[in-house]
């Protein structure tokens, strides 16, 4: 078992929480801007989105505390595209949900051999954020350019 590198853990920590922060407000704000006939089903698919993302960020926080870390209260930037369409915010969230499963394995390299805890926390957010990314690509399936 090898040290864990207390520093990048906790600035890669918040790191995530950070991203999954701007996830919140992201969904939520797309979650608004939905119209159309599907409106009600994708209304209800970002704000499970936004509800997952805070329960990633509450749960990065734990690690980052329960390591001495310090929770970042900033959010990652997100760029205000004014582009509304369905496809535009599916693409959109799948650029997002790409840049959060780099950063869990990011994390999960960073802790391997040396926190098992973290390690299987890390592997387990890869599973979810590998499985946005799928159903992202097949919403965005049906769509032509």
């Amino acid at each position: 078992m090898q040290e864990l590198d207390y520093k990048k853990t906790i600035d890669l920590l918040n790191s995530i929480m950070e991203c999954e922060l701007a996830g919140v407000v992201r969904y939520t704000h797309y979650s608004l801007m939905v119209t159309g006939p599907y409106r009600i089903p994708i209304v209800d698919f970002f704000k499970a989105q936004a509800t997952e993302s805070l329960l990633h960020a509450q749960q990065v926080g734990e690690i980052l505390t329960g390591i001495e870390g310090h929770p970042s209260l900033r959010i990652s930037p997100i760029e205000e595209t004014y582009k509304h369409s369905i496809k535009d915010i599916l693409a959109e969230s799948l650029v997002h949900e790409k840049k959060a499963l780099e950063l869990y394995k990011h994390l999960l390299e960073t802790v391997s051999n040396a926190s098992i805890y973290i390690e299987e926390f890390a592997r387990n957010m890869i599973g979810q954020e590998e499985m946005h990314n799928l159903e992202l690509k097949k919403m965005l399936r049906d769509f032509t350019e």
